[in-house]
This record gives structure tokens, C-alpha cells and sequence, in this order.
């Protein structure tokens, strides 16, 4: 039988333990101080755009639970004017399915993920609460011509200068600076 050392396992962790106690915290105080998200996010919500949509319905049609109602009526020079158009955010599973599916480009899936209510009419959305506002403002996802004209994502990891760490490392470990 070997003699083990017992307290080497504790002191091992101790050292991890204090080295990391005095560096920089590399979290975001959430509430207070935000990220700039992903150019492609898939948020929680739906952004409509009124002028592009010609009400064919295609994203209803696509839509895997159904979530999507959409009612027109047929007006000039046959054309259809699109009189509803709701969005049960209660049962959409978000999966960008009708975004990619509109031939016109009147759908895209924007930014928000802080969208839990409290009674269940509120997450039904209506025309008027998808349409685009300064507040609302369309995702890249599947749009590659809005995500050019997007701001760059920030990340946790920039941030704390991680990259130029690990960049520090390998340059050190690489031979003749490869």
C-alpha cells in the first residue's frame, strides 16, 4: 500500500481559487449594461413590414404549429389588402421558418428576447405591434443584405482581451513566429 499525501487535492484548488480571485470579472451586470447581440439572432419576435406584404399567405402555410392567421380581402387592380395579420407568440416556436419562407421579403425576425407577459392575450400580436419602429428593428437572420448594414457583435471574451492572451501563448510556442 502507497502513502498518499491527503490535502494536496485542496491546495490545488485553493491556488486556482486565488489566482482567479483578483482578475477582472468578465460578466455583464445584465439589467443594467448589455451586449450588442448577435447580428443574426433568431429573437423572440416577429417584424412585419406592411408596404412589402402582399398578403399570399406563404408564411401561414410554412409556419410548422400554425401560429400564423393571416385575412385578406380583394381590392383594386387585383391586388389583396391584407386586413389581419396576427401572430400567436405563445405557441411560436421561433424557428425563422416563415422569415425564410416569404418570397417578398416582408418578415424578418428581430432583436427582443425580453417578451414574457403576464395574461395570454398579450402575446398575440397584432398588425399594429409587428410592424417596424425605432424600437423594433430587423435581425440579419437570413437577410444578408440588412446584416451589412449592422453593427458588430461585442463579446465577452474581446472584452477581457482573452484572444490577445491565448495569441500571446502560441506566439511564444510557435517557431520562428509562424
Amino acid at each position: 500500500m502507497k502513502f498518499e499525501r491527503y490535502g494536496i487535492g485542496i491546495a490545488k484548488g485553493m491556488t486556482v481559487t486565488f489566482r482567479h480571485l483578483f482578475r477582472k470579472p468578465v460578466t455583464t451586470q445584465y439589467p443594467e449594461e448589455r451586449l450588442t447581440v448577435s447580428r443574426r439572432i433568431r429573437g423572440n419576435e416577429l417584424i412585419w413590414s406592411k408596404e412589402k406584404c402582399t398578403g399570399c399567405a406563404t408564411c401561414a402555410k410554412t409556419c410548422p404549429q400554425g401560429v400564423i392567421e393571416v385575412v385578406t380581402s380583394a381590392g383594386e387592380d387585383n391586388k389583396y389588402i391584407v386586413e389581419k395579420f396576427e401572430v400567436d407568440t405563445g405557441y411560436c416556436i421561433f424557428c425563422g421558418l416563415c422569415v425564410e419562407a416569404c418570397p417578398y421579403d416582408a418578415l424578418f425576425m428581430g432583436y427582443d428576447y425580453e417578451r414574457a407577459r403576464y395574461r395570454r392575450q398579450e402575446v398575440v400580436m397584432g398588425k399594429e405591434d409587428l410592424l417596424l419602429s425605432d424600437k423594433k428593428q430587423p435581425s440579419g437572420y437570413a437577410k444578408p443584405e440588412v446584416e451589412a448594414t449592422l453593427p458588430q457583435q461585442t463579446l465577452l471574451v474581446d472584452r477581457a482581451g482573452y484572444f490577445d492572451k491565448v495569441k500571446k501563448r502560441w506566439d511564444l510556442r510557435l517557431p520562428f513566429g509562424l
